[in-house]
């Protein structure tokens, strides 16, 4: 496997090279894998640099489009300088004629000046008699893609950026939430961080709502007039059509809009839709030479707008789906995705095109790292309706329908619809932990490898007791006192999943409990071990004690979990620990269950409430007197605790507050 490099950016297009370039100006070692960069869309474009003629309305997209324009004279100033190219970049203004009167002459933010037919045909003469006049966006221009990109990949190479062209990315490999390399044509690579900006490749590789829509493009060769100059110098942007006169004597004439998946090459019926509009437009140019036919596939989202920021695992960032304007926002999404890789931080315009917007029904921000969650106005005061049953409410938060994916746990890379994990040990019989943990509603129960490898008392049948189809097996290392004893013990787990049909399960529950009275598990033990399961390709989710301290050194060596104790095992205690588990619940970047302790249900939802990603529940279930009914109530508040959590509490007051309306008393 090769690591050469701290950055791999996934995509040889102008917006991959853009990122690559500015980081390597930043000091970081960056390879940038290139399938074609030939059939990337940088090709498949006029060159327009125009939020306002394209009409962008009024939202963070013009916002990102308008701060991208902005940042283009130096932009393009330090590519020429790295290159000693000139970039045909023309902050010229684009011209906008219609064939129809708009309702008024002025824009509400007076960014365009208004030209009626005689005005229009003094600024361009020869103009299609369907003119009515147009619209003057003074502060628009235009550049030459295909000399940008040329000139980019010039400065990539001059400034050492890896670039490796005629490199097809095949899979990802993700483990424990990070990628941990990528497969490729040409074999493995690994690195800190992985940039994917494929375009409309990008849906190949992750799924992400992100399709090729088909552009068809051609150019002319202007001939010169008498006077030596080229007939047409303006841009114009038309009805379903654009003209971009280059200074070598092209015209460049685009571009169809296709919905036909991966369709390929030029075809009879776009280039005449593209030559009928381009006559009607400008009617000179239908006895000019056809110089050039090619396309190109745009990356489509389902809103138009890109996807930008951080990805689903942790060491991942996406910059893809920019669809008709990949030119005109490279010099932003270079900007602001190479300071997110580079130092972390996050420019606030990146919350509007994150990939999650896609995938919520409900309105859900984040803050510190952990979500929150607003209800639709009609779930917040719906009259005789307001009280919402158990079950509607699970529902609301983990339910999966019509591409929904609401409020779910991952671990490692794997999603959950429960937040509650129960254990196998101490039912009375088989039959009444089968119906517990039905009733609770678990998509992970954790198995004690020893005591199913030596059918220890109660653990008899216990590998054919569950659907593993439908349960995620958690092996743990209970009973196990040193490291080395930890180790062995999930190498067995790991096996004993793959047996039970689960190839993938890497899952171990990482307990090292050498002490037979209070149980409390060993800080030094449990990270020696912890260390070497990672390193060995498992997903460890550690048994802690409530040490802030132990639990950020477990996350750095790449733990998928922490799981602080609230109390100790089997204890009944409730939540001992709330102080330590809140610092932890604060500083960790990865989920926090809470192990061992619970007695009730009300200790289930405080330790949600209290922003914790789940809980494991075993003896409150197990040793209760009615346990399938008890575990329904531990699964109920789990789901209470975490909407609590999500919904935020009213702050605490020592002075009372009147919660109806003081308008409309009675006074005497």
């Amino acid at each position: 496997m090769s690591s050469a490099s701290e950055i791999i950016v996934i995509g040889g297009g102008i917006i991959g090279v853009a990122i690559a370039v500015d980081l390597k100006l930043r000091g970081r070692s960056v390879s940038v894998f290139s399938r074609n960069f030939n059939a990337a869309a940088t090709h498949t474009a006029g060159g327009m640099l125009a939020p306002q003629a394209e009409e962008i309305p009024p939202g963070p997209m013009l916002n990102l489009a308008m701060r991208s324009r902005s940042l283009y004279p130096e932009w393009v100033r330090k590519l020429a300088e790295i290159t000693n190219k000139d970039l045909d970049y023309c902050p010229c203004g684009i011209l906008a004629p219609v064939y129809q009167l708009p309702r008024s002459r002025t824009k509400d933010d007076n960014t365009a000046v208004w030209l009626d037919r005689a005005a229009i045909e003094l600024y361009q003469p020869g103009l299609g008699n369907d003119v009515v006049g147009g619209w003057w966006y003074p502060e628009d221009a235009r550049v030459d893609n295909r000399i940008l990109g040329q000139a980019l990949v010039t400065a990539a190479t001059e400034l050492g950026v890896d670039l490796k062209e005629g490199v097809s990315v095949e899979a990802i490999q993700q483990k424990q939430g990070k990628i941990a390399s990528i497969r490729t044509n040409l074999g493995e690579f690994s690195a800190q961080k992985y940039v994917l900006a494929a375009g409309a490749w990008a849906s190949q590789l992750l799924p992400l709502p992100v399709r090729p829509v088909k552009g068809q493009m051609l150019s002319l060769r202007m001939p010169l007039t008498e006077d030596g100059l080229l007939p047409l110098q303006r841009v114009l942007f038309g009805p379903q059509t654009y003209l971009v006169p280059r200074k070598d004597g092209r015209l460049i004439v685009g571009a169809t809009t296709e919905e036909v998946g991966w369709s390929l090459g030029n075809n009879p019926k776009g280039i005449r839709k593209l030559l009928n509009r381009a006559v009607r437009l400008y009617p000179k140019l239908e006895n000019w030479n056809i110089e050039e036919l090619w396309w190109g596939y745009r990356p489509g989202t389902p809103d138009e707008l890109p996807i930008l920021g951080k990805g689903s695992c942790d060491n991942l960032i996406l910059a893809t789906g920019h669809y008709r304007n990949g030119i005109l926002l490279a010099p932003v999404t270079a900007s602001i995705i190479s300071e997110l890789v580079d130092t972390g931080n996050a420019d606030p315009i990146l919350d509007h095109f994150n990939w999650q917007r896609f995938f919520k029904h409900k309105s859900i921000s984040s803050h510190n790292g952990r979500s929150s969650l607003s209800l639709n106005n009609s779930n917040r005061n719906n009259g005789n309706n307001g009280l919402v049953q158990y079950h509607s409410l699970k529902s609301d938060l983990i339910s999966q329908k019509d591409g929904e994916t609401s409020d779910r746990l991952i671990i490692a890379g794997r999603s959950f619809n429960s937040r509650l994990m129960t254990g196998t040990g101490k039912y009375s019989n088989i039959p009444i932990m089968q119906e517990s943990v039905v009733a609770s509603g678990c998509e992970i129960v954790t198995v004690a490898v020893r005591r199913v490898q030596t059918n220890a008392p109660g653990h008899q049948g216990l590998a054919e007791a569950l659907d593993w189809s439908k349960i995620w097996m958690l092996p743990n290392t209970a009973g196990c006192k040193t490291a080395e004893e930890a180790i062995r013990v999930a190498r067995l787990g790991r096996e004993m999943a793959r047996l039970l049909g689960q190839e993938d399960n890497n899952f171990v529950k990482l307990e090292v409990i050498p002490d037979p009275k209070y149980l409390l598990p060993d800080p030094i033990g449990t990270l020696k071990a912890a260390e070497k399961l990672v390193k060995e390709g498992f997903a460890v989710l550690p048994y802690i004690n409530a040490d802030p301290l132990l639990a950020k050194g477990l996350e750095e060596v790449g733990c998928a979990t922490v799981m602080p104790l609230g109390s100790p095992i089997g204890s009944g205690q409730g939540i001992k620990n709330a102080a330590n588990i809140a610092i932890i619940i604060e500083q960790a970047k990865i989920p926090v269950v809470v192990d061992a302790g619970i007695g009730a249900p009300s200790e289930a939802a405080l330790a949600m409430e209290m922003g914790a990603d789940a809980l494991l529940v075993n003896s409150a279930i197990a040793l209760a007197k009615n346990p399938p009914a008890m575990a329904k109530a531990m699964g109920m508040a789990a789901v209470a605790g975490r909407l609590s959590y999500l919904a935020g509490r009213i702050p605490v007051k020592t002075y009372a507050s009147a919660s109806s309306p003081l308008t409309g008393t009675i006074s005497s």
